[in-house]
């Protein structure tokens, strides 16, 4: 069931997107050679502290009955590293990239966004993917309007990641959002355009294109959590919170 918000709360959404947006760009500030993964998530636990926020992904259950929860507040993926990479002593080095997943919850309702960083001196080809992920985030955007089929949100990112070479994973999808990070109804990075429920005012959805330079299949380490990249090929994902109103899409995570 797709759950319509109130202008209330979306508002109230909206502040939490806000939250997740300042301290992405606090964490973004941070990445550099020589800075752990771990740093990175200390950094976020205790900017949700100051804020009474509750970091959504730590202790998030495994979809698998079990298997441990997601231990942090943050997902650190780096390189052929696609989403849910755990972080910890790993320490950022130059030429990598990493991919930061984050969300919050804030007077009861959920922000949540991605990023993806060069570290130090990343190769063309890397930020070439990384360019084009955010574009391709942006192209799904545009398409999130009132009256429009959730399938051309879909369509429009396929098409341009794959316009200009790229790999749209298909495994992994967004997600509505609201009270709970993940509602109904999912959003896929692929897909016809005239698929999908029809967007109404009041929807609110969490857009997160993951794109690689290789093959779109994938698969999860035995940590039961990193998902990685079937050929060791580059991955980058971004996102934002999405609400649907009668002006256009709203980003809600955009500072």
């Amino acid at each position: 069931m797709i759950i319509i918000k109130t202008r209330d709360e979306i508002e109230k959404m909206r502040a939490a997107g806000q939250a997740v947006a300042e301290i992405l760009e606090l964490l973004k500030a941070d990445i550099r050679p020589g800075v752990s993964t771990g740093t990175l998530n200390a950094i976020a636990e205790e900017e949700c502290k100051k804020r009474q926020a509750i970091p959504l992904f730590k202790n998030y259950p495994h979809p698998r009955e079990g298997k441990k929860p997601f231990p942090a507040a943050i997902c650190a993926s780096i390189n052929e590293e696609v989403v849910h990479g755990i972080p910890g002593e790993r320490v950022l080095r130059d030429g990598d990239i990493i991919s930061i997943d984050f969300g919050l919850s804030l007077d009861g309702y959920a922000g949540d966004a991605a990023i993806t960083v060069p570290v130090g001196n990343a190769s063309e080809e890397a930020l070439r993917l990384i360019r084009y992920t955010e574009k391709a985030l942006f192209k799904g955007i545009h398409e999130a309007r009132e009256g429009n089929r959730l399938g051309q949100v879909s369509h429009a990112i396929q098409k341009y990641a794959e316009k200009h070479g790229f790999s749209v994973v298909r495994d992994f999808v967004g997600h509505g959002i609201g009270r709970r990070m993940h509602e109904d109804p999912p959003v896929p990075n692929y897909g016809k355009a005239d698929r999908g429920p029809v967007l109404k005012e009041g929807m609110t959805i969490a857009i997160e294109p993951m794109l690689n330079i290789g093959t779109y299949n994938v698969y999860t380490r035995a940590d039961d959590w990193t998902v990685v990249t079937r050929d060791g090929s580059l991955s980058a994902h971004f996102e934002h919170t999405i609400a649907i109103t009668d002006r256009g899409p709203e980003i809600l995570t955009l500072r």
